[in-house]
């Protein structure tokens, strides 16, 4: 599956039905269609967060058991807290709502809403290519006076990834800059 919000939203509205095709000729359904298809293609999009700052995870899981084999106890401990973030953040990424509502709920998430809601979704997969760095520069301070700030800089970067995902609602709902 690709990471790509560009080339997930494609296969999504590529693999549609015939059925659905000749839906999408009625007028004011192919709108619908395409929401549906940018709501799938989120959807697509979040599962491959999750999977990312799950592998990401994986790593400081392992990291941590080399604490563990070497005795570092403490270090085990302050890794603990950005490996709770990033298994939370995972998890709250992969169960968020899918930002589109029914045909017939009282609350809609128009189209514009949505086109945010993807974009945002795709900056918080870019936020993993922050986390990865972070764990590069930790496993390079193993065995360093630089390790302790290593840690406390993962720790901070994963914090950053919950801060952005509470604000996910807000960034959709806010109204777009105008263009002055």
């Amino acid at each position: 599956m690709s990471d790509n919000p560009e080339q997930l939203f494609g296969q999504v509205t590529s693999d549609q039905d015939p059925f659905k095709k000749i839906l999408s000729k009625i007028p004011g359904f192919k709108g619908y269609m395409e929401r549906q298809s940018r709501r799938d293609a989120d959807k697509l999009l979040r599962e491959a967060i999750a999977t990312r700052f799950e592998q990401l995870w994986g790593r400081v899981s392992g990291l941590q058991r080399e604490f563990i084999n070497q005795g570092e106890i403490a270090l085990v401990d302050d890794l603990e807290a950005a490996a709770i973030k990033m298994r939370t953040f995972a998890d709250r990424v992969r169960r968020a709502t899918r930002g589109y509502s029914g045909l017939f709920d009282a609350v809609k998430i128009n189209e514009e809403e949505l086109a945010r809601l993807y974009a945002y979704d795709a900056s918080l997969l870019e936020m993993s290519d922050e986390v990865e760095r972070a764990i590069d520069n930790l496993e390079a301070s193993l065995g360093t006076d630089g390790l302790p700030a290593a840690i406390r800089h993962l720790v901070k970067t994963t914090q950053g990834c919950i801060e952005a995902f509470n604000l996910r609602e807000e960034a959709i709902t806010a109204a777009p800059p105008s263009a002055s």
